[in-house]
């Protein structure tokens, strides 16, 4: 039998999920709705997008310089090193860009985001917003999902294009493919729909981060301590959402796009 523990937290975690839906409803609803907060928006786009490319273009060209390494080598063994080009551009556009990028948007953006709105609900300040005849949703979290929405796809691209020019430099050095071919290769083997799933699966991840760390912001108790328990659940849940919802999002589009 299933103990009533177990029960309990299965139970928690359904009424969490339902909770956030209706969270993400209310700011559905929202989003096209007056008044609209531009100046918010425009911030929370500086923060997440700007504040997040140098780090985001950081990580894809360390990892094009890995993957081209790692699959050149293993490749030569079979003399297929100029498969190179077409393995390391459709993986980094497809899978990694979009989950590694969406990853660090997570534990940057998603746990700052969490502990400004815990700090503010635990010094009553979302309460004063709502005594003023404002709402928290409009004010706190449109901004947010719409400034992440916005950015995160296109810090995919950025990250996946300095993977390419990471991948290109290895080429050339470590394997002798010259720029042309190995440019011609990514030009032939990457198509619009490589490009568009990467957007689209970031985009869908840019909304699971930020509401599920709105919703742990605008939740969190026990002062300062509940502060540093909601960054660190938020990381987690959003980093395992994104993985399991990775799959799903990659049967649906090659579902849509490739059958």
């Amino acid at each position: 039998m299933i103990s009533q523990t177990r029960v309990s937290k299965i139970e928690k975690s359904f009424l969490k999920l339902g909770q956030i839906t209706i969270l993400a409803i209310d700011t559905f609803k929202a989003t096209f709705t007056r008044p609209f907060y531009y100046h918010r928006m425009l911030e929370q786009i500086v923060e997440i997008g700007i504040g997040s490319a140098l780090i985001s273009g950081t990580i894809g060209f360390v990892i094009g310089l890995v993957m081209t390494l790692q699959f050149g080598h293993g490749l030569a063994s079979f003399g297929g090193t100029f498969y190179v080009p077409s393995i390391v551009s459709v993986s980094l556009m497809r899978e990694l860009a979009p989950i590694l990028t969406s990853l660090l948007v997570a534990g940057r953006i998603g746990s700052g985001i969490t502990a400004e709105l815990a700090s503010m609900n635990v010094s009553q300040q979302i309460d004063a917003i709502r005594a003023l005849g404002t709402s928290p949703i409009r004010v706190l979290v449109v901004p947010r999902v719409v400034a992440a929405f916005l950015s995160l796809p296109l810090l995919t691209i950025f990250s996946a294009f300095m993977g390419l020019i990471g991948g290109l430099i290895i080429s050339d050095t470590e394997f002798g493919i010259p720029y042309g071919f190995y440019i011609n290769k990514v030009l032939e083997y990457l198509h619009f729909y490589d490009v568009l799933s990467a957007m689209i699966k970031s985009a869908v991840f840019s909304l699971i981060i930020t509401l599920v760390a709105t919703y742990r912001g605008f939740n969190t108790k026990e002062g300062t301590r509940g502060v540093g328990n909601s960054t660190t659940w938020v990381v987690v849940t959003s980093s395992i959402a994104i993985l399991i919802s990775d799959f799903f999002l990659s049967k649906l589009l090659i579902f849509i796009f490739l059958k």
